[in-house]
């Protein structure tokens, strides 16, 4: 073999064996490569699943069964289960305030509309903390609820009118009277909204408690004066609420029925009747929120009500 030839066959095996080695590398840091997947971590079996007891959860859709389970229930969504001794103790708070200081300042029976008014102040205020939170996490954009939204401010667009019937029988005149009910409401205001950012299952329980303790008061009082009642006439704040007004907000917080609900307000006893049972249904609602991630009104599409 001639000098010449011998060095383009040189050049070549040379040539070659770069070309193999470069190729070899590049294999190695390639992402298709076994080499490189064998130095990927691998997710551990022993790690714990994410929470789904905040809050501040995302808003995509869930990847299993067990996920969607847990989205139809706000105890395992975004709060936690109560014990039946929390629950007592909720009770028992309640009717401790109840019984020292309502049937205290507020005893007699020309002290019931002061006392009305007071229950009503304080009642519309957990609804406000509600949706303060809400309001919160939304513009944080970690937590959207429009239906919550809706359904807590039309729970307070009802309590406010309550204050309002009882404003115009006279409940609020006395100083002292509206001292204590704003003052008491706006500690209220900051509780709840502790126990709704903590968990919104206990605030919920809570105000259970206080609506059930409101319909009661109002049960009583309407069976001790029935006779009396039916002989004053309805305040105009009654009547323009629940006669004259516009009853979208009213048919919101009728959770969980697709029946048409229309009080009938000829006298005082009807208006007192017609609150009582606002009352009964708001503390319906709160049971179904501590259950039940989504809660039904008249307006949704599974109730064929003709409302007009």
């Amino acid at each position: 073999m001639t000098p010449n030839r011998r060095s383009v066959l040189l050049a070549c095996l040379a040539a070659a064996s770069v070309n193999d080695h470069h190729a070899t590398t590049a294999a190695a840091f390639s992402p298709h490569s076994s080499a490189a997947t064998s130095f990927r971590p691998l997710p551990s079996s022993s790690s714990p699943p994410p929470s789904t007891t905040s809050l501040f959860v995302s808003s995509a859709a869930p990847n299993n069964e067990d996920q969607q389970r847990s989205d139809r229930n706000p105890s395992t969504k975004f709060g936690s289960p109560l014990s039946d001794s929390l629950k007592d103790a909720n009770r028992f708070a309640v009717g401790f305030l109840k019984n020292t200081l309502f049937d205290t300042v507020f005893a007699g029976r020309d002290r019931a509309y002061a006392r009305f008014y007071a229950l009503e102040t304080i009642a519309r205020v957990p609804y406000f903390s509600y949706l303060s939170v809400l309001h919160l996490y939304e513009t944080l954009g970690k937590w959207r609820r429009a239906k919550y939204l809706k359904l807590h401010f039309a729970e307070s667009w009802n309590e406010m009118h309550h204050l309002l019937i009882m404003e115009e029988l006279g409940g609020n005149e006395k100083f002292l009277d509206r001292f204590l009910a704003q003052h008491i409401a706006v500690a209220y205001f900051a509780m709840v909204v502790a126990l709704y950012l903590l968990n919104p299952v206990e605030a919920y329980n809570f105000n259970q408690d206080v609506e059930e303790h409101a319909a009661a008061t109002y049960e009583e009082y309407l069976n001790e004066n029935e006779e009396e009642l039916r002989k004053l006439p309805a305040p105009q704040a009654a009547v323009d609420y629940y006669v004259d007004g516009d009853m979208y907000m009213f048919d919101e917080f009728q959770t969980g029925t697709c029946e048409l609900r229309r009080p009938k307000i000829e006298n005082l006893y009807d208006v007192f009747v017609a609150i009582r049972d606002d009352e009964v249904a708001h503390a319906k609602t709160m049971e179904m929120l501590q259950t039940e991630l989504d809660v039904s009104s008249i307006h949704d599409e599974e109730c064929e009500v003709d409302i007009f």
